[in-house]
């Protein structure tokens, strides 16, 4: 078992940045490789970014590329997802989650979720 927890959201103006962080307990964080979704009101959940185990690799998707960023810190069972140059559609409620698969984008391929922080981006 597994338990995420999400902190760091809040409200900002278009342009701020935010650090969202997600703290694991349970058992270590390094078996899994973990990622960030995000599901504003009304839209179905998608993803955002993910790193693998190690943290060798980082993906994310074509909306936030070049101003989000993923990293996370095996030693404190932590994840974090930097959020750059932040926009009214960004606005959302971020999850966290664990998959035990190497690699993965999709929802379904998660053994785990955090309950989200919602991330408010004002105009």
């Amino acid at each position: 078992q597994v338990q995420l927890v999400e902190s760091g959201g809040g409200l900002v103006q278009a342009g701020g940045s935010l650090r969202l962080s997600c703290a694991a307990s349970g058992r270590a964080c390094s078996a899994y490789s973990m990622g960030w979704f995000r599901q504003a009101p009304g839209k179905e959940r998608e993803f955002v970014a993910g790193i693998t185990w190690t943290g060798s690799n980082t993906y994310s998707a074509d909306s936030v590329k070049g101003r989000f960023t993923i990293s996370r810190n095996n030693a404190r069972n932590t994840v974090y997802l930097q959020m750059n140059s932040l926009q009214p559609e960004d606005t959302a409620v971020y999850y966290c989650a664990s998959s035990a698969k190497f690699y993965t984008t999709y929802a379904q391929d998660m053994d785990y979720w955090g309950k989200g922080t919602l991330v408010t981006v004002s105009s």
